[in-house]
C-alpha cells in the first residue's frame, strides 16, 4: 500500500521503517506508536531525502528530545567553524538540529549539514529568504516566500518553522495589548513587518495550503512558529500569545486533514508558577500536538547563565507535557554560541530532558539514574563515569583532584558516607585518623 507522509501511513494501517526504529529506540509496542502518530500527538520528522538519517519520535510518552541551534550570520560567516559545531553536537548524540543561518552561504552549510547528520534537522525559511534573493524584506513577493519553503523541502530538511500564526488578525490584538517587548521573534518580526510594509495578509498564513502541498510532497513536518511567543516575563500568557495559539490550533487540524505531521512552538520567558498551566493551553488549543518550547527561560536578570535559566524552565514545562526542548546556551541574548558554549546548553538541556523523563515515568529513566546510585554505593568510579551525561568532565574533575585513598574524594576523604557505611556493613572497623587495618 502506498503513502505520501508518515501521518498518512499511520492512518492506513502502514508500519513504516522508522516507525520500527523509533519503536525500538523507545520500548514501545510498535502499534502503540503508529496510533499516537496517526492521532498527531507524536510526529516522527523525516524528509523523503534526508538519507543519512537516524529516525526519532517527538510526542506523548516518548523521551524528551533536545534540539541544538546553529548557523551562520552575518557577523560570524564560517561555515567551516560552524561544521565543527555540527561535529561535536553529533558526538554529544542531539537527536536535532536547527539551521539558523541568515546570511551568505546558507545553502551550502545546510546542504553539508543534511548529508552529515543522521539527526534531523530542521530550518526557518523566512531567515533565508533575504539572503536567497538579495532583496530588502519589503520587496520580496508572497511567492518568492513560499519558493524559499520549497528549497528547504527539496534539500531534505525534516521540519520547518513556518510563522503562520501571526495573521492580520493576532497583529490587531497585538497592537491593542501593549507589551513590555513587542514580538521577539526573528521570524515573526521580519514577518510582522512585512505584513505592516506592505499592508497585506502574512504569505504563510494566505498561501498555507500551498505550503501544505509541499510538506505533503517532501514528508516535511510543520513546526508552527510562535511569533507571539513572551520576550519577557512581563508579556508571558497575555493576549497576543494565546491569540496566536488559538490560530495555531486551527491550523493544526488543517495540516492534519492532508496528512501533515505537525509540532507548535512554544515560549519563551516565563515565570515558574504559570509553565504547567502554558503546557495544558497549548495541548487543549493544540489538540495533544506534540510541544516544542524554547526555554521557557523563567528570569530575564541572568545574561550569561540562561542555559540555567532555560533548564529549569525546560525541565518543568517537561515534566507538565511539553515533548522538544530548545537547547538555549550561556551566549543566548549576548552573541552567536562559541563551541564551548554550544556543548554548555547541550548538558543543560540533557539534563532538563532527562529530569522530566523521570517525572513522566518513561521507560528507562529511572533506571539509567538507579544504575548511577549503585556505582556511587560501590565507590565505582569507572562505572560512574560511564554513565555521566557528560562523562568527559566528570573524569577531568576527578584527574584534578586526586585523593589519597583511591575509595574516597577530596571533598570528604575518609568520612566519606559510602566508604564508612560500606566498612561497617561488611563488619570492619572505620580508621579515620589513621591508616586502616
Amino acid at each position: 500500500m502506498n503513502y505520501t507522509t508518515q501521518m498518512d501511513a499511520a492512518k492506513k494501517g502502514i508500519i513504516t521503517r522508522e516507525m520500527e526504529v523509533v519503536a525500538k529506540k523507545e520500548k514501545i509496542d510498535v502499534e502503540v506508536l503508529r496510533e499516537k502518530i496517526a492521532q498527531g500527538k507524536v510526529v516522527i520528522p523525516a524528509n523523503k531525502k534526508h538519507k543519512s538519517l537516524d529516525p526519532e519520535g517527538i510526542g506523548e510518552g516518548l523521551r524528551t528530545k533536545i534540539n541544538v541551534n546553529l548557523g551562520i550570520s552575518k557577523d560570524c560567516c564560517n561555515v567551516e567553524k560552524e561544521l565543527e559545531k555540527v561535529k561535536v553536537a553529533l558526538k554529544m548524540k542531539v537527536e536535532s538540529i536547527m539551521d539558523l543561518s541568515s546570511y551568505g552561504k546558507t545553502e551550502e552549510f545546510r546542504k553539508k549539514l543534511i548529508d552529515m547528520s543522521p539527526a534531523m534537522i530542521g530550518t526557518v525559511p523566512v531567515y533565508d529568504a533575504i539572503g536567497f534573493y538579495d532583496k530588502e524584506l519589503k520587496d520580496i513577493t508572497a511567492e518568492e516566500f513560499i519558493k524559499v519553503v520549497e528549497k528547504h523541502a527539496q534539500d531534505g530538511v525534516d521540519f520547518m518553522t513556518i510563522h503562520a500564526g501571526i495573521n492580520r488578525e493576532t497583529a490587531e490584538v497585538f497592537k491593542r495589548n501593549k507589551r513590555l517587548t513587542n514580538i521577539v521573534s526573528r521570524g515573526g518580526s521580519l514577518l510582522y513587518a512585512w505584513m505592516e510594509l506592505n499592508d497585506k495578509e502574512n504569505p504563510f498564513y494566505e498561501y498555507f495550503d500551498e505550503v501544505l502541498d509541499i510538506c505533503e510532497k517532501y514528508d516535511v513536518t510543520i513546526s508552527l512558529g510562535d511569533a507571539c511567543r513572551p520576550g519577557s516575563i512581563n508579556d508571558a500568557t497575555d493576549a497576543s500569545q494565546i491569540k496566536e495559539l488559538i490560530v495555531l490550533g486551527e491550523l493544526t487540524k488543517r495540516a492534519w486533514e492532508r496528512n501533515i505531521q505537525v509540532m507548535i512552538e512554544g515560549p519563551g520567558h516565563m515565570p515558574l508558577n504559570e509553565i504547567a498551566a502554558n503546557m495544558l493551553l497549548e495541548k487543549k488549543l493544540c489538540h495533544g500536538a506534540p510541544f516544542y518550547v524554547l526555554g521557557p527561560i523563567v528570569t530575564d536578570i541572568a545574561p550569561g547563565y540562561d542555559h540555567i535559566t532555560s533548564a529549569i524552565g525546560g525541565a518543568i514545562a517537561a515534566a507538565n507535557g511539553a515533548d522538544f526542548l530548545c537547547y538555549v546556551t550561556p551566549a543566548e541574548h549576548l552573541r552567536l554560541p562559541t563551541l564551548e558554549d554550544m556543548k554548555e546548553g547541550i548538558i543543560a538541556s540533557k539534563i532538563a530532558a532527562h529530569a522530566a523523563d523521570i517525572a513522566k515515568n518513561i521507560k528507562g529513566a529511572k533506571e539509567w539514574d538507579c544504575e548511577m546510585s549503585k556505582a556511587r554505593q560501590n565507590l565505582d568510579w569507572e562505572r560512574m563515569f560511564e554513565l555521566a551525561i557528560d562523562p568527559e568532565k566528570a573524569r577531568r574533575y576527578r584527574r584534578e583532584s586526586m585523593p589519597e585513598h583511591e575509595d574516597s574524594c577530596t571533598m570528604c576523604g575518609k568520612m566519606c558516607s559510602m566508604r564508612n557505611i560500606n566498612k561497617v556493613m561488611q563488619g570492619k572497623n572505620i580508621n579515620i585518623l589513621r591508616e586502616d587495618d
